[in-house]
C-alpha cells in the first residue's frame, strides 16, 4: 500500500497557536514545581502526541469538502469520496497508533518512570492540560475546515511532521538528567512544537474556499 503527497508551503499563527504556548508554559511550571524526571517528561509529550493523533483521526473524518490535489492511494489519483475519506482517516489511526504503540515499549523499557504512582499522576495531568489545548485547536480547524477546502493528504502527514522533531529533541534531552538542563529541553521541545504547529501543512497544497 502506497499513500504519497505531492507537496508546497503555508504557515500561519493564530490563537490556536498561543493556546499551544501557553499550555506548554504552564506544564513546564509544572515539571518545576513538581521536579520531574526525564522520564516523567517524555511520558506526558507521549500523551501529546496520542492526544494530537485522537483529533486529527476525527478531523479527517469530520471533513464535509476536501481536496485530493496530489494526493494518491497505491500510486493511483485520489478522488474527494467519502470512500477515501475513510480509508485515509483508518489507515492514519492504524499507523499513528501503531508508531506510539512501538515508542511505547521504547520508554518502558529504556526510560522507565523512577515513580510509577507519583509520575501517572503527574502525566494525567500534562495530558488533562493538552487535551483541553488540542480540543480547542480541532474545533478551531473544524471552523476553519468548513470554510475551506482542506487537502486531505495534508491532514493525514500533518500530525508526523509535527511530532518526530518534538520528540527526537526530547530523546536527546533525555541524556541530561539534571533538571536545569532539563528545563532547557523543555524550552527547546517548546519551540519545536511551536515552529512544526505554525508551518501548517508544511510542503502542502494550500487549502481552498469552499464556492
Amino acid at each position: 500500500m502506497n499513500i504519497k503527497l505531492k507537496e508546497s508551503s503555508q504557515f500561519i499563527f493564530d490563537s490556536s497557536t498561543l493556546g499551544l504556548l501557553l499550555s506548554n508554559v504552564i506544564v513546564i511550571v509544572l515539571a518545576v514545581a513538581q521536579k520531574w524526571d526525564i522520564s516523567t517528561a517524555l511520558w506526558v509529550y507521549w500523551l501529546q502526541s496520542i492526544i494530537i493523533g485522537f483529533f486529527n483521526f476525527l478531523r479527517i473524518l469530520s471533513l464535509k469538502h476536501f481536496s485530493t490535489e496530489n494526493f494518491e492511494i497505491n500510486h493511483q489519483p485520489a478522488s474527494p469520496t467519502t470512500s477515501t475519506k475513510l480509508f485515509t482517516a483508518f489507515f492514519f489511526l492504524f499507523h499513528y497508533g501503531f508508531f506510539h504503540f512501538i515508542y511505547a515499549i521504547f520508554l518502558s523499557e529504556f526510560i522507565p518512570p523512577t515513580n510509577l504512582r507519583f509520575a501517572a499522576s503527574d502525566v494525567l495531568l500534562g495530558g488533562a492540560i493538552f487535551f483541553a489545548n488540542h480540543f480547542y485547536s480541532f474545533l478551531h480547524n473544524r471552523i476553519n475546515d468548513q470554510k475551506l477546502v482542506p487537502n486531505i493528504g495534508s491532514v493525514l502527514f500533518a500530525p508526523y511532521k509535527r511530532i518526530i522533531p518534538m520528540h527526537l529533541t526530547l530523546i536527546v534531552g533525555a541524556l541530561f538528567h539534571d533538571q536545569i538542563k532539563l528545563i532547557l529541553f523543555l524550552g527547546i521541545k517548546t519551540v519545536v512544537d511551536l515552529v512544526s504547529h505554525t508551518a501548517k501543512h508544511q510542503g502542502s497544497p494550500p487549502a481552498r474556499r469552499v464556492g
